[in-house]
């Protein structure tokens, strides 16, 4: 079972055997330093009997992120019947069985992703997925960003035990659900993804925070998830905006402390909190920076 924080469906399990490993190294001093490192390891991604990907991840959560991958890359639609997700961590491999035989599966040769950001996306069938759509027009508190902020900033995590990794939050109102890291960001949303489908969770009260940047890839993800908000610590691409603000997605990033910035759907935004009031973070966070 996974390790459950009260406020949360599901937490970061920081401690968890497996996702870090103690090395040895020297400071700017000179002086001998152990250090906890992010492991990450491949995984194998099959929609049935077809190889789709090879993902660099740190390895929890792998039916998750298979199932949230496939979706996000419009390779799984909500109308296939998923019939079994078989893991083999001998092999590193997850395999997403359905009903009927997908019309992605020819679309794919065989593509490795690695753990940088800069990963191939199926931008074609992505931005087909976006063609006429439009979220819910969900209205959100300035307090609830506020208090998500300060609760999820302060959640044990590998991302303040060790750094080099992202978090992705699924949140309601104030209430942060389920807390998902990984060594790309892109993964973190697909694990979060995964979730909901399994769950049959509806997305459209939801929204979603991110440690990463608010790039196209991540503006769409959000988008194909049917979640009407992103939000995030770090800034912004232009080509995020431009797709946010076409699918009526509010995008807010550089939100740190009393300090956001709205670049779509400002209008939805409910403006109940004092910044006064807002603990300021100092200038270098206490957080350590994803890489």
């Amino acid at each position: 079972m996974p390790n459950r924080e009260s406020t949360y469906v599901i937490a970061p399990m920081p401690q968890r055997a497996g996702l870090t490993r103690s090395v040895t190294g020297m400071d700017h001093e000179g002086n001998t330093q152990d250090i906890n490192v992010v492991e990450e390891r491949p995984l194998t991604i099959f929609l049935n009997s077809r190889e789709i990907v090879t993902a660099m991840t740190i390895g929890d959560y792998p039916d998750y992120l298979a199932l949230g991958f496939l979706r996000n890359q419009a390779m799984l639609s909500d109308a296939d019947e998923v019939t079994g997700i078989d893991y083999d961590e001998e092999i590193s491999t997850v395999v997403i069985r359905t009903a009927i035989e997908t019309d992605h599966e020819e679309k794919l040769a065989k593509k490795t992703r690695t753990s940088g950001c800069a990963v191939g996306t199926v931008f074609g069938d992505m931005l087909e997925e976006l063609e006429g759509l439009t979220l819910p027009a969900a209205r959100i508190k300035t307090s609830d960003l506020y208090a998500l902020a300060a609760t999820i900033n302060t959640t044990p995590s590998l991302y303040l035990d060790a750094g080099a990794i992202h978090g992705t939050v699924l949140c309601q109102g104030a209430q942060p659900l389920v807390y998902m890291e990984d060594v790309g960001r892109h993964n973190a949303v697909d694990k979060v993804a995964g979730w909901m489908r399994a769950e049959g969770i509806s997305a459209a009260d939801k929204t979603l925070y991110t440690t990463g940047r608010l790039t196209s890839e991540m503006v769409m993800k959000c988008a194909i998830m049917g979640i009407p908000a992103l939000v995030s610590r770090s800034g912004f691409t232009a080509w995020g905006v431009e797709l946010a603000q076409q699918v009526g997605l509010t995008l807010i990033g550089r939100m740190r402390g009393q300090r956001f910035i709205c670049l779509a759907g400002e209008e939805r935004l409910i403006w109940d909190a004092d910044p006064g009031t807002v603990k300021q973070e100092p200038r270098k966070s206490a957080r350590k920076s994803a890489t």
